[in-house]
């Protein structure tokens, strides 16, 4: 018990001590200080921060913005690329349908050309028998009576036929649309080529322009319809065919060695102008007046034939012996007349030299604005249309060039193109 109460004591003593000691060692306490910090005033709290911009010779040029406005203007591009070449794959779909158009619409033509030919010709030869037989038995009768009217009845019906078919021509209208048919088909491997060599650097409007042009100046060269806007089939005067837009002034070129054009070049391409106005435009145009001439005079003496037979052949049977012979001999010579014209494809004569001279100006146009193809490609594919060779091109304007040096003239120094 007494230890008990030892060891107690002890403890409390102990603990006192402890409680002393650290009473005796005191901390001393920092001071306190009032740190005020400046508010920044902000008129509104709800208003944009601007972002920090850096001024460099007076301009301020935020770096987030233009960064945003670059990426916006690339945006824009990229949406115009892809609208044109959207815009152009839509020309080129309506291309693709006018050329399918203009192909079953000549070989409709062309059957109308050769059905109607030959009715013509049956219903006038038939019309000239019955008129013979109605002439041998003058004195027969009814009969007689009933034959007459018959022939007069086929050919007055063969008049009318043939002033229609003289007047539309359709052998001119077949080649119009064969014609259209080639000269689409250009336009679209034209048009693919431009969609495969601009796939990335991309397709400008001017590029969907142009096309859109070149379509429709072959839609006026080359109409489908017959009523209001056919083409004049017997015109004052022979022009040439006209389907490409037309184009700018000829500008003076400067010379350079970039693209292979040089002097020698450009004085060679001067002279095969001058050849094809010379010789090959100009031998065009005459013979493309013959044919319109021949083929005018060819389009009024069948109607005129028919006609006169069909009204000689009113008068067979009544004391006119001569009027048989009339009836007979006009008809068969108006169907001699229509198998010239028409069998003979006279219309299509005309057409052809016409979109020849038409080839023939586009060429010379060309060769007076290109300037911007390689030298050498082009000169390929002038000689190529001329149906010469590179080498006999060269040729052929050098020898022109002397000819112009003696005074002589072309025939002696060069032959024809074609």
């Amino acid at each position: 018990m007494a230890s008990l109460q030892a060891s107690i004591f002890m403890l409390s003593t102990s603990c006192s001590y402890c409680t002393r000691t650290r009473s005796a060692v005191s901390i001393p306490k920092l001071p306190k200080f009032n740190v005020s910090i400046p508010q920044i005033p902000i008129k509104n709290r709800n208003s944009r921060v601007e972002e920090p911009s850096f001024r460099l010779d007076g301009f301020a040029e935020n770096i987030d913005i233009s960064l945003l406005e670059r990426q916006g203007q690339k945006k824009r591009g990229c949406d115009d690329q892809v609208l044109q070449r959207s815009r152009l794959m839509a020309v080129l779909e309506e291309v693709i349908d006018r050329v399918e158009m203009h192909k079953n619409i000549g070989e409709q033509r062309n059957n109308w050309n050769s059905l109607l030919l030959n009715s013509v010709n049956m219903i006038t030869l038939t019309a000239a028998l019955m008129a013979g037989i109605a002439s041998m038995n003058a004195v027969g009768g009814d009969s007689v009576s009933a034959v007459n009217i018959a022939s007069t009845l086929l050919l007055a019906s063969a008049t009318g036929l043939a002033a229609l078919m003289n007047k539309l021509q359709p052998s001119q209208l077949v080649e119009e649309q064969r014609n259209a048919t080639r000269l689409f088909k250009q336009l679209r491997n034209r048009i693919e080529m431009v969609l495969r060599e601009k796939s990335e650097d991309g397709i400008s409007e001017a590029d969907v322009k142009e096309v859109i042009k070149r379509v429709l100046c072959l839609d006026k060269a080359y109409p489908l319809p017959l009523v209001g806007t056919m083409l004049e089939k017997f015109p004052q005067e022979f022009k040439p065919a006209n389907w490409w837009p037309e184009t700018k002034p000829e500008v003076t070129h400067p010379i350079t060695e970039a693209n292979g054009w040089n002097s020698e070049l450009e004085m060679e391409m001067r002279e095969v102008v001058e050849i094809i106005k010379s010789r090959d435009a100009e031998e065009y145009d005459k013979l493309g007046n013959v044919a319109l001439k021949l083929n005018r005079v060819l389009a009024i003496s069948g109607p005129v034939l028919t006609g006169i037979a069909a009204v000689s052949s009113g008068f067979i049977g009544h004391d006119s012996a001569l009027a048989g012979v009339v009836a007979t001999t006009c008809a068969s010579l108006a169907a001699v007349v229509n198998t010239l014209e028409h069998g003979g494809q006279v219309g299509m004569v005309c057409e052809m030299y016409r979109n020849s001279a038409g080839f023939f100006s586009l060429l010379e146009e060309t060769i007076k604005t290109e300037r911007t193809e390689d030298a050498l490609v082009f000169e390929t594919k002038v000689a190529l249309k001329l149906g010469r060779s590179l080498s006999e091109l060269r040729d052929l304007a050098r020898r022109s060039s002397l000819s112009r040096l003696q005074g002589s003239s072309i025939d002696e120094c060069a032959s024809k193109l074609f």
